[in-house]
Parts: C-alpha cells; sequence; structure tokens
C-alpha cells in the first residue's frame, strides 16, 4: 500500500513524500514583493513533498487584499527567485499559486481605480481588506467575451513568469470565489455568451485557461485547485455542482495535468457542509494525482493514501505553526498550537518563529 511518506512522481515534479504546504496568504507582502522574511518562511518548511506558494497576482488587475505578492512584474520575479533558490537549497520542491481575485477585490487595488472585473456585474458582498482597514467590496462589471482570450494570455505568461522565477510548477487558483469559480458557477454567472448558461460553457474559461498554461510551460508542471461546495466569498451552492465539476475533470482529464487539488467541504470549516461524491468526480479525471484538502489530520491522511483516496494531502494551518510539520506527522509528535491573531499582516512574530522540534 501507498504510504503517506513515499516518495511519488506528479507530472514531472519528483516530490519526496506525499505532503503538501497548501496556499495560505500571510498578507507580509509590502509593495507586492515577498521579502526576506518570506525567504525564510518558505526555506523553513521546504521538508514538505510539495509547497505551494500563497496566492500571487497575475496582474494588477488579479489583487484583492492589501500586502499580497504578485508574478507580474520583473521586480516580484526576481523577489520570487530568492523564496525558490532557499527552498531548493534545501531539496524542496515548490510551485506558485497563480490567482485572480476577480470581483473579491476593491477599486483602490485596480489601476486607476477602475471597477475589478468578474463574469458578472453584481457584487460579491462581503469585506476586504485595505490600507484603510475593513471595507466593502467594489462592485464589478462583466468581462466582456472579446477581453477573455487577454485574461487567459496573462495567466499563460504568468506561468511563464513563475518559471522565471525557479518555480518549479504553478497552480491555479480555481476554488473560493475567485475569478475562475466566478465563471465555474450558476450562483455568480448570469451570462448569456458561450462563457455561460450550460455547464460546457460555465467550464470553458478554466479549461482554456489549463490548456493554455499546459502548452505554455508543460501539463506537467500545471496543476488546478478547485472547491465544488465552499460558500466563500460570495459563491453560493451551484445548482448541479456534481455535475459541473465531473464534466470539468472530465474535459481536463486529456490534459494530463501534475495534479487536481480539492477542497473537501468549505474551506477552513465544516467538511460536510454539501452533499458532494469526490471520488467520482476524481474519476472522470482520469487517474491523474488527486490532492485533497481540508481539516485532514495524520490519522486521516495516512487512512485517505493507504486506501488510495489521494495520492497527496495538503495541510494548511498545521503547517503554519510547524514549519517540521512533515518530521512531527511521521513522529506522531505532538503539534505547536496556532497563534491566529498573527495570521494576516504583522511581521516575524507567528511567521518564522514557530519551533522546530
Amino acid at each position: 500500500m501507498p504510504n503517506l511518506f513515499d516518495p511519488i512522481q506528479i507530472g514531472d515534479l519528483a516530490l519526496a513524500n506525499r505532503i503538501v504546504m497548501a496556499p495560505l496568504t500571510r498578507s507580509r507582502s509590502r509593495g507586492l514583493l515577498p521579502g526576506e522574511m518570506a525567504v525564510e518562511y518558505y526555506r523553513q518548511r521546504a521538508s514538505a513533498g510539495l509547497i505551494i506558494s500563497e496566492g500571487t497576482q497575475i496582474c494588477a488587475e488579479g489583487q484583492g487584499y492589501l500586502d499580497t505578492p504578485g508574478i507580474h512584474t520583473p521586480e516580484q520575479i526576481a523577489a520570487w527567485r530568492r523564496v525558490t533558490d532557499a527552498v531548493h537549497a534545501e531539496g524542496g520542491k515548490i510551485v506558485a499559486q497563480l490567482w485572480h481575485v476577480g470581483r473579491v477585490s476593491h477599486v483602490q487595488f485596480q489601476p486607476e481605480g477602475r471597477a475589478p472585473v468578474s463574469s458578472t456585474a453584481r457584487s460579491a458582498g462581503g469585506k476586504t481588506y485595505t490600507a484603510e482597514g475593513f471595507v466593502e467590496v467594489s462592485t464589478p462589471r462583466a468581462l466582456s467575451a472579446a477581453e477573455i482570450p487577454g485574461v487567459i494570455a496573462t495567466f499563460a505568461r504568468a506561468a511563464e513568469n513563475a518559471l522565471a522565477a525557479g518555480f518549479d510548477g504553478v497552480e491555479v487558483h480555481g476554488a473560493n470565489g475567485y475569478l475562475l469559480d466566478q465563471f465555474l458557477r450558476d450562483s455568480i454567472n448570469d451570462r448569456s455568451d458561450e462563457y455561460g448558461g450550460s455547464i460546457a460553457n460555465r467550464a470553458r474559461l478554466t479549461v482554456e485557461v489549463m490548456s493554455a498554461i499546459a502548452k505554455a510551460i508543460g501539463p506537467g508542471r500545471a496543476g488546478l485547485r478547485l472547491s465544488p461546495v465552499t460558500p466563500v466569498n460570495g459563491a453560493g451552492q451551484d445548482s448541479a455542482a456534481q455535475d459541473l465539476f465531473n464534466h470539468l475533470a472530465g474535459a481536463l482529464a486529456p490534459l494530463k495535468l501534475a495534479f487536481l487539488h480539492v477542497i473537501e467541504g468549505q474551506t477552513g470549516g465544516a467538511r460536510d457542509i454539501a452533499s458532494f461524491d469526490y471520488q467520482a468526480m476524481r474519476a472522470h479525471f482520469g487517474g491523474s494525482p488527486w490532492m485533497v484538502n481540508n481539516g485532514y489530520t495524520r490519522a486521516m491522511a495516512l487512512q485517505a493514501v493507504a486506501e488510495g483516496q489521494a495520492d497527496l494531502v495538503a495541510f494548511g494551518r498545521d503547517f503554519i505553526a510547524n514549519p517540521d510539520l512533515v518530521r512531527r506527522l511521521r513522529l506522531n509528535a505532538a503539534l505547536n498550537p496556532l497563534d491566529k491573531a498573527t495570521l494576516y499582516g504583522g511581521d516575524a512574530r507567528g511567521y518564522t518563529d514557530y519551533p522546530s522540534l
């Protein structure tokens, strides 16, 4: 039987184990650049089989929160190179999470104060964090069909930038109510063109983005994150989520991506928020590596891999508080408690000062 601590080949990437550090927004990138603290933060966690970076915006329009990094300028590429070099020096592997928040943004983050873009002109509701504190997200405008090829090209260019920055590959953020999810779900997408209406139309943008990235950097260095039933950021349940995500997995299968990363239940919350058959979705994905996430304990992770329910297991907050999480899981050692007050923003406290065994 496979074991959580066994090596695994996913696409072009040879991983030392099946434990993945999930993408984790920490809001410490002053000037939209990962700094020296980030170099140390990721270096400390390089024993993960794979690190997925924090959400990294693919363009200026893709930003939705204060102090999150980008991957679209030469300065950002150079800053990330220091991070990837540090991870590789420790023997680790790291991919960049490519992020476009869509409507989950505010005009102060947008070039020239323009409205954020989305599949729809309806607001996500809720708030985002800015230099002035928490403010209501801004009302978006719907992308025209003529603009969508430019969005796809921007994702592909960001993937190329990620490799130029030394990343081993990319994970596209298609989850949690951000741009691609805004096209996927009929609770958000109210379009009547070729990117709205039917399941195939709503899945079209995600498939086209992944196809463009696979062409740009190779499918063996590209993965995708999805959250079929997560209700965050104004993302209400799709009317036929199982059919939608089964279709999407099937449409992606021919690409032979490095992995599909699926959040089970509500991100950071209840795993049983809505009924969904993840293994049925997996069957449509055609046997490519399957990564699971959300609330996994050591016992759950060991069981999922041993029983073939997953190839890899991603851990989020446990990796924040435990830079040596792989060793602790291997030894069944106690975990450091998480300091929730230091999750977002701030300095090294709660970022690089958690103790190892």
